[in-house]
């Protein structure tokens, strides 16, 4: 049996991967990256040592994929970074080459309220468009609705709120939020890819804490020593905000001058479904599919902690 997954130069499959190696050799996977000039030498490293296979299989290249998808068995496919009609574009064709390449299953990363209607955030547009496409695609699936990740929390928004006064912004109010660690959703990723699902089955990835970011923001203010003000806003100012910092609106917005390549359409919308407590909803996916209990603040926040040194030592 042989394991493809996409993507295998992000972070979060980054963990998959790791996953994976509890259940088959690295000889047996064939890992893709969507353009292999960017595969960091550290990466390829690992890779090699593990004896992966490494192939180029780009989302807007069918042929080039189904080519790929071709030399394996079951699938992993991370959801694509170009929010919007792009991305939709890219899901359909690597679904399509999927099916051209005879996969015999499928495992799709989307997020959480993509089958709930009444959810609103700017993401769910792709992920409900994409998991309609994969479930009508005759292919055997399972699809992973992963809650916003918890890494986030400890990575880009503390940076955020130590570059800009000391101030966490957000719109995510006094919500709740059982947010999932990515090594938790990389593990059930490699549960799912293993075999452990039940076939054409979706499963909400959660946390089992539930945290309010002001919860949050107080504990990052404690580990680091710096005094965070936690400041709630209403979306309009949130928005105003991060115009100001130079974050666009959508994908198709300039980043030369941004802190980071996220869209203020998916921070409000994310942060602003915390607020309504669309996002605390607590599952028993990490546990039963991984034999694990899910990660809490205090596991993971040492590898974050690096990352605010330039910060902590002024």
């Amino acid at each position: 049996m042989k394991y493809i997954i996409t993507g295998a130069d992000g972070k979060l499959v980054g963990k998959a991967i790791n996953g994976m190696l509890r259940y088959v050799r690295g000889a047996d996977l064939i890992l893709t990256v969507p353009n292999m000039k960017f595969l960091s030498p550290e990466r390829k490293n690992f890779f090699g040592h593990i004896g992966a296979q490494i192939k180029e299989a780009n989302y807007n290249n069918l042929s080039q994929m189904a080519d790929v998808f071709s030399l394996g068995d079951r699938l992993y496919m991370v959801s694509g970074v170009e929010i919007g009609k792009v991305r939709r574009q890219q899901h359909k064709n690597a679904i399509d080459a999927a099916k051209q390449a005879g996969v015999s299953h499928l495992t799709y990363t989307s997020f959480l309220g993509a089958n709930r209607p009444d959810y609103t955030q700017y993401v769910l547009e792709d992920h409900r468009f994409t998991e309609n496409y994969l479930t009508e695609s005759g292919l055997t699936f399972n699809i992973m609705r992963n809650n916003l990740y918890l890494d986030n929390y400890l990575t880009d928004l503390p940076q955020l709120a130590f570059a800009y006064d000391n101030i966490w912004r957000t719109t995510a109010g006094e919500g709740r939020a059982t947010f999932i660690p990515k090594d938790d959703s990389g593990n059930v990723a490699a549960a799912l890819l293993y075999g452990k699902g039940t076939d054409n089955t979706g499963y909400d990835v959660t946390g089992k804490t539930a945290y309010t970011e002001r919860e949050i923001c107080q504990f990052v203010s404690k580990v680091s020593g710096v005094p965070l003000e936690y400041q709630p806003l209403s979306d309009e100012e949130y928005y105003q905000f991060m115009d100001s910092i130079h974050v666009p609106r959508d994908y198709t917005g300039d980043f030369s001058q941004a802190p980071f390549k996220w869209v203020s359409n998916d921070m409000v919308t994310n942060e602003g479904s915390i607020a309504k407590s669309q996002m605390n909803i607590v599952t028993s996916t990490v546990t039963d599919l991984t034999g694990e209990q899910p990660r809490t603040l205090e596991d993971i926040v040492d590898q974050y902690t690096p990352l605010w040194s330039k910060w902590i030592e002024k």
